[in-house]
C-alpha cells in the first residue's frame, strides 16, 4: 500500500455515496418507476445541472484530456471545443423543448418512450431497437467507468487493479440499485462539485512554482502551443459536440428538471460548469508540460493530473483531489446504468413481456436487476485486457449514441411535419453508418460521429419526406408542446 491516508479519504468518500444511494432507498421504496427512473420530475437547478455535467464528464477530463494537451499540445483543445458548444446549444435549444414534449408526449420517462409516444404510435419497434442500442453501448461505456477506477486505485494505492474494479463497481451498483435517479443525481451532484475544485486547484498551485519553463517547451517542441494542427482533428473535435444532442443519460436530466424556469437556471449553472471543467483540464495539461517535463510514463499512463497533484499537496488534500477520479468515473457510470436499466424495464419488460401488467414494485425491482445485470457484464468487460482503452470505450459509446439518436430527437423537437418512420430510420441508418466507419474507415482521421449523424439526419428527412403526413393528433401534440405556456 503506497499512502494509508489516501486510502482512508477513499474509504470515506465511498460511505458516503452509499450513505446517500440508502438515503433515496428510504425514500422511494412506494415511489414507482417515475420516481426511481425520473426521480418524479421534481430535480431542483443545481442539481439538475451539475447532475447533468458529471454524469458527462468521465476519468477522461482529469486523465486522458489532460494527458493529450501534456504530450501533443495544444492542437488537443479541439475536443473542447466542441463539447462545450455542443453542451452549450443542447442546453439553450433542445433542453426546454424536450421537457416540454416529454410531458405533454403521455409523461415519457425514457428517450424510446418519448420517441414512440411523439408520433402516438402504438408500434414498439422503435422502443426495441433503442433498448438493444442502449444495453449494448452503456455496458461498453459503462465498462470504461469501472476501468478507470481499477487504473486509478492501482496507480495510486498500489491496490491490484482488478480487486480494485470489483470494489468501484459494488458501490456504484450498490447506490444505484437502491435510490435510483434520485440517488444518482445528488451524487452526481456532490461529485461534480469535486471535479471542479480539483481541476481548479491543481493547476493554479502548480502554475505558482513556475519559473522560464514556456521557453524550454517552445524550443522541445516548437509546435506544442500551436492550435491549428490538421482539418481531420478540428472535425473530429468539433464532431464531439454533436453527441450532446442525442446522449441518453445527459438530456434525460432535462426531463426531470422541476420548472422551465428551473432550466433556464439549470442551464447557465450547467454551461458554466462544463466550460470550466474543459478549460481547467486544458490547463493541467500544459501546466503539467510545464511544472513536470515531458515523462514518457506519465504520457502513456495518464497520469498528469494524479502526478501533479501528490507533488503539490499533503497526503490528505491529494487524497480529497484524487476521490474527483473516482467521482468522475462513478457519476458517469451509475447514470449509464440507470439508463440502460429504465430503457428495459419500461420500454421492452413492461410493455412487451407483461403487456402492462405491473404494478409500481415490480417496475421498480425490475429496474434494479436489470442495475446489477448490466453492472456485471460491464465488470467483465473492464477485467478482459483485450477489451481496449477507456477513451476508445467511451469514443466509440459516444459516436453510436449522438449518431443514432441526434438527428431523430432534434427533428422530432423542432419539424412538426417529422414522422415515426423518419425517427427509425433516422435511429438505424445513423447507428449503423457510425459503426461501419468505425470499422472500415477509421484511418480517415474522422471522428465516425461525423459521418454517422450527416447519415441518420438525411435518412431521417428523406424516410419523412416519402411517408404521409402526421396525423391531426401528432400534429395538436406538436402545437400543444410548443405553445408559450409550456416553454415559458
Amino acid at each position: 500500500m503506497n499512502n494509508p491516508t489516501e486510502l482512508i479519504v477513499f474509504i470515506v468518500y465511498l460511505l458516503a455515496m452509499i450513505g446517500i444511494g440508502v438515503f433515496f432507498f428510504l425514500r422511494t421504496r412506494s415511489g414507482g418507476e417515475k420516481e426511481y427512473f425520473l426521480g418524479g420530475r421534481k430535480m431542483g437547478p443545481w442539481v439538475s445541472a451539475l447532475s447533468a455535467g458529471a454524469s458527462d464528464m468521465s476519468a477522461w477530463v482529469l486523465m486522458g484530456l489532460p494527458a493529450s494537451v501534456y504530450a501533443l499540445g495544444l492542437g488537443q483543445v479541439w475536443i473542447a471545443v466542441g463539447l462545450a458548444i455542443g453542451y452549450a446549444l443542447s442546453w439553450i435549444f433542445e433542453a426546454p423543448r424536450l421537457r416540454a414534449f416529454s410531458i405533454v408526449a403521455d409523461d415519457s420517462i425514457t428517450i424510446p418512450q418519448y420517441l414512440t409516444n411523439r408520433f402516438k404510435s402504438k408500434s414498439h419497434s422503435l422502443q426495441v431497437v433503442c433498448a438493444v442500442i442502449f444495453l449494448v453501448a452503456y455496458t461498453i461505456y459503462a465498462a470504461s467507468s469501472i476501468k478507470a477506477a481499477g487504473t486509478l486505485f492501482n496507480t495510486v494505492l498500489g491496490v491490484d487493479a482488478n480487486i480494485a474494479m470489483y470494489i468501484a463497481a459494488a458501490i456504484i451498483v450498490a447506490y444505484t440499485f437502491m435510490g435510483g435517479f434520485s440517488a444518482v443525481c445528488w451524487t452526481d451532484f456532490f461529485q461534480g462539485m469535486l471535479m471542479l475544485g480539483a481541476l481548479l486547484l491543481a493547476p493554479i498551485f502548480a502554475a505558482s512554482h513556475l519559473s522560464g519553463e514556456t521557453t524550454q517547451i517552445t524550443a522541445e517542441t516548437p509546435a506544442f502551443f500551436s492550435v491549428f494542427t490538421s482539418w481531420q482533428d478540428i472535425v473530429s473535435g468539433l464532431g464531439w459536440g454533436l453527441g450532446y444532442f442525442g446522449m441518453p443519460h445527459i438530456i434525460i436530466r432535462f426531463m426531470s428538471v422541476e420548472s422551465q424556469k428551473s432550466l433556464k437556471r439549470s442551464a447557465k449553472i450547467g454551461i458554466t460548469w462544463t466550460v470550466l471543467i474543459l478549460i481547467f483540464a486544458v490547463l493541467v495539461g500544459i501546466i503539467g508540460r510545464m511544472y513536470l517535463g515531458f515523462d514518457q510514463n506519465v504520457s502513456d499512463n495518464s497520469l498528469v493530473f494524479i502526478t501533479m497533484v501528490r507533488k503539490l499537496f499533503p497526503s490528505l488534500i491529494s487524497g480529497v483531489l484524487l476521490s474527483a477520479i473516482l467521482a468522475a468515473a462513478m457519476s458517469t457510470a451509475d447514470s449509464q446504468l440507470l439508463s440502460a436499466a429504465s430503457a428495459f424495464s419500461s420500454d421492452v419488460y413492461k410493455p412487451l413481456l407483461r403487456k402492462n401488467k405491473t404494478s409500481d414494485n415490480e417496475m421498480l425491482w425490475t429496474g434494479r436487476i436489470v442495475v446489477l445485470v448490466i453492472a456485471l457484464l460491464a465488470l467483465v468487460l473492464a477485467l478482459n485486457p483485450n477489451a481496449g482503452s477507456i477513451m476508445a470505450l467511451v469514443s466509440n459509446a459516444w459516436g453510436v449514441f449522438g449518431a443514432a439518436f441526434g438527428p431523430a430527437i432534434l427533428l422530432s423537437l423542432f419539424w412538426k411535419r417529422f414522422t415515426f418512420k423518419g425517427a427509425v430510420a433516422g435511429i438505424t441508418v445513423g447507428a449503423l453508418v457510425d459503426i461501419l466507419w468505425l470499422i472500415f474507415l477509421a484511418g480517415t482521421g474522422i471522428y465516425e460521429i461525423v459521418p454517422g449523424f450527416a447519415a441518420g439526419l438525411l435518412a431521417a428527412v428523406a424516410a419523412t419526406l416519402m411517408d404521409q403526413e402526421p396525423g391531426s393528433e401528432v400534429q395538436a401534440l406538436f402545437d400543444k408542446a410548443t405553445s408559450p405556456e409550456n416553454l415559458d
